[in-house]
């Protein structure tokens, strides 16, 4: 089990708790994630006066990924090649790619609003993620080229960060009392799952 606390990382393993060693990087915020094949991270970071940047590491030191910020890491494409995260530009937060290997990021929505918490299905073929363009919170999916935008989620809940089952058929996500607000914290929140079929 990975995780982080006050912007470190470790893992649990057999009850044995040992950091991770992130180098010089000392402020992870909560986004994280590993390959299918368990060999590489992903994580955001915001060590001294820069913006919430994307890290890779694998075998050695982490490779800073995004040139562009604040990025905030949420999800690998399931072949290992592909980055999806959040990016605030020019006062909007919307959902980016990027190559694992970085370049140029390509922005996949346009909201006025917030697009945020983007997880890739297990089969590529969709992007979840949580917008508030319908005029709440809602989890909504696409495709990997941001086309074909679509509402999965509609109730009296804000609903946010998304994550598909391995299998492909449940989704688990955060709900919270409609009118929150963003990242609401000390606020009643409840893990619910839902059937994708």
């Amino acid at each position: 089990l990975y995780f982080n606390s006050k912007g470190h990382f470790f893992k649990l393993r057999d009850a044995q708790l040992k950091p991770v060693d992130l180098g010089s990087l000392h402020n992870i915020n909560n986004d994280h994630g590993v390959t299918r094949d368990g060999k590489s991270w992903a994580f955001s970071d915001q060590t001294g006066s820069q913006p919430s940047l994307i890290y890779v590491v694998s075998d050695g030191p982490p490779r800073r990924v995004t040139d562009n910020g604040p990025s905030y890491f949420h999800g690998w494409s399931p072949d290992g090649q592909t980055l999806v995260y959040c990016g605030l530009r020019n006062g909007n937060f919307d959902i980016y790619s990027i190559s694992v290997n970085g370049g140029a990021e390509t922005r996949l929505t346009t909201n006025p609003g917030k697009d945020d918490g983007p997880e890739f299905s297990p089969d590529g073929q969709y992007i979840y993620y949580n917008s508030d363009r319908s005029g709440s919170m809602q989890v909504w999916r696409m495709r990997p080229d941001g086309s074909d935008q679509k509402q999965i989620t509609n109730d009296e809940s804000d609903n946010w960060f998304p994550h598909i089952s391995p299998d492909g058929k449940m989704m688990a996500f955060l709900s919270y009392e409609r009118g929150v607000g963003d990242h609401p914290e000390n606020k009643d929140v409840r893990l619910r799952v839902m059937n994708l079929g």
